[in-house]
């Protein structure tokens, strides 16, 4: 028998980052929920940016109450709606290069996974930056949320590509179904460019059948748990595969693993996570490396 929610609490900490935008507002929101269904604690920060630039010209006197006032602004809002929504919060104001505290107060406050909106108050690209570099750095795992979304678990899209990053992805997406008698739809493309239908047929049938290997393990290992999973390979560019599975299912939500290079702090991260998260309409779970 599928176990039921008395399974929850896969997380215990939660770190929410928040800056006034509306989708820090709806990514607030959504993990409130969420911390509700899993029972655990929730922080809210809000980060000061560094100010480097002259005083004189901005006229104003009193420059650091001034560049902290959005983020206390950010901090009331989160209170006030976390008392709307019956949670209990811990708020923190950081101050520093944004990305860099949000990861590093999840390390010391050893929360599990941070929430974020994927665009904040500067529309300057598709997906925030500081969203970007905070997926980029961190060894935790980030759910994105874009605007107007909620987080579900009913119907999982999880995105493989057989390694091992990959795997621990499926072991989460397996346990979430399982908890919350969701099921699962498994893809792997095949990234094919054109010119290989022809020029390389033999290499073609390679990269199908590896996908095909691939979406299989993880079927297998979705019905070990009792899972109900469905599978899928794609012949296109990955990302637009996965949101286009994505779509057709109307997904809860998307996972899927990135890989980050030990030692070496990238400004942003993988190409195919970075569009599935910039094109996807729904919420999407990043697990990085460990």
């Amino acid at each position: 028998m599928r176990r039921g929610p008395s399974n929850m609490g896969k997380y215990r900490k939660i770190l929410v980052a928040v800056d006034g935008s509306e989708s820090s507002r709806n990514a607030l929101i959504q993990a409130f929920r969420f911390a509700f269904d899993e029972k655990c604690w929730i922080t809210v920060t809000s980060v000061v940016p560094p100010y480097e630039g002259e005083i004189e010209i901005l006229g104003i006197k009193d420059i650091k109450a001034a560049l902290k006032k959005p983020c206390d602004d950010a901090l009331g809002e989160a209170h006030r709606l976390a008392d709307a929504e019956r949670v209990l919060v811990k708020t923190v104001c950081e101050e520093g290069e944004v990305h860099e505290r949000i990861v590093d107060l999840a390390e010391a406050e050893n929360c599990d996974l941070i929430v974020m909106g994927r665009r904040g108050r500067r529309r300057s690209t598709f997906i925030g930056s500081v969203t970007a570099r905070v997926i980029g750095h961190t060894q935790r795992e980030v759910l994105v949320v874009p605007d107007g979304t909620a987080v579900g678990w009913k119907t999982i899209v999880l995105a493989t590509d057989g390694s091992k990053y990959s795997a621990a992805a499926a072991e989460r997406a397996v346990a979430f179904a399982q908890s919350y008698g969701g099921e699962l739809k498994v893809i792997s493309a095949a990234d094919v460019p054109p010119e290989f239908y022809a020029e390389a047929p033999q290499a073609v049938d390679d990269l199908v059948r590896k996908a095909r290997g691939f979406v299989a393990d993880v079927k297998k290992q979705a019905e070990a748990a009792d899972v109900p999973a469905e599978t899928v390979v794609g012949e296109s560019e990955a990302y637009q595969a996965v949101n286009n599975l994505a779509r057709e299912q109307n997904a809860d939500i998307i996972i899927l693993g990135s890989h980050v290079r030990p030692g070496l702090r990238r400004l942003l991260m993988g190409g195919v996570t970075a569009k599935v998260i910039v094109y996807a309409p729904f919420p999407v779970l990043v697990l990085t490396n460990r």
